[in-house]
């Protein structure tokens, strides 16, 4: 797709914030933020790390999302992209129906995000996201 620009990050669920974060930054992370997004059922506690080559998304989940391996401890991937609206377009003319969302949600988190989310055909979640 022309408007993805590269791998924005990899969504990691943990029951213990704190003790992933200082095991990541022990690998040689580098923490460059954090946020609490609000759901319905709870509050998601999130720290970026950067590590050579890629974030990391570390989300301590408070909205009921399960944490363990079977459950599947990396959530997502998300791709950066230049152009929301444009690449949501693109990835609908290919063919993709499975979006979460009508169209991009819009957040204050991480200097400010427009992201949507969408399925892969073994149901694997998929973020487009572009940085405000």
């Amino acid at each position: 797709m022309k408007h993805f620009t590269g791998l924005a990050h990899i969504a990691l669920f943990t029951k213990d914030l704190k003790t992933s974060t200082a095991f990541y930054e022990a690998l040689g992370g580098v923490v460059t933020d954090h946020a609490d997004v609000e759901k319905p059922t709870g509050t998601n506690h999130i720290t970026m790390v950067r590590m050579p080559g890629f974030f990391l998304e570390i989300i301590e989940p408070h909205d009921g999302s399960p944490v363990t391996a079977e459950g599947g401890l990396f959530p997502h991937i998300a791709i950066e992209v230049d152009d929301i609206d444009a690449a949501f377009a693109d990835v609908k003319a290919a063919g993709v129906s499975s979006f979460r969302t009508e169209e991009p949600m819009t957040m204050p988190i991480f200097g400010g995000i427009r992201n949507l989310f969408f399925k892969g055909p073994d149901g694997e979640l998929i973020e487009l996201l572009q940085h405000l």
